[in-house]
């Protein structure tokens, strides 16, 4: 499959390692320029990339970038992805340590992604955001495997959303549908299932337990 990731970060690194050792063919882009990208392309065999150019021909589109980046990210960056292209959101919005406020998110009280998705003119499908991420090296298990984690999916497009969980179960984790993104902020920081290292039932009794009250810590 060819699937483009936006952000080369820890999040973004990581998973370029693992898609490309399962065989996919991965084009890799940073806000500094594919220059910056040699070693890890080296490292992987992943294409590094202009932004503008991440998204082509790809069935899957990860964006890992910080939330305060996405508006940043540039016009018609989709443009070229297959039809049907499921984008991964993987953001968090962290007010005090990075974003600053986002008006939008704190005054409509809409969730993170939702956020993204109206910057980027695409629906999303939110994942990864809660997982560290070398657990995504780390802790992959096959399936059935009784310690094998679960990660929440949250995504209107119900296609899209079943596009990621299949791989997301061949990256080596089980998922959990989390709803809509009107519900992803049952995954978002602060949030019981926020970096939970359990399984199926663990994660769904998790998603149930999550406030609606975003936590004065994530308040801008």
């Amino acid at each position: 499959m060819k699937i483009g990731i936006i952000g080369a970060g820890h999040i973004g690194g990581n998973l370029t390692r693992r898609l490309t050792a399962l065989g996919h063919d991965v084009s890799v882009a940073n806000s500094r320029g594919p220059q910056t990208l040699t070693g890890l392309a080296e490292e992987t065999g992943a294409t590094p990339v202009r932004v503008e150019e991440a998204a082509r021909g790809a069935e899957i589109v990860v964006v890992a970038v910080p939330v305060k980046a996405v508006p940043e990210l540039p016009a018609g960056f989709l443009d070229g992805a297959a039809d049907g292209v499921a984008v991964i959101d993987t953001g968090n919005y962290y007010p005090h340590e990075r974003d600053g406020r986002i008006d939008e998110i704190e005054d409509e009280g809409i969730t993170e992604s939702r956020w993204t998705e109206r910057r980027i003119g695409h629906p999303v499908i939110k994942a990864f955001n809660g997982t560290y991420a070398q657990d995504l090296v780390d802790r992959a298990l096959p399936a059935g495997h009784p310690e094998r984690m679960a990660l929440p999916v949250a995504g209107d497009d119900e296609a899209a959303k079943a596009k990621v969980r299949a791989l997301i179960d061949e990256l080596g984790f089980d998922t959990v549908d989390a709803g809509g993104i009107d519900d992803s902020w049952r995954q978002q920081p602060g949030t019981p299932v926020y970096g939970l290292r359990e399984g199926v039932e663990e994660v769904r009794r998790a998603l149930a337990e999550a406030s609606p009250e975003r936590q004065e810590a994530y308040r801008g």
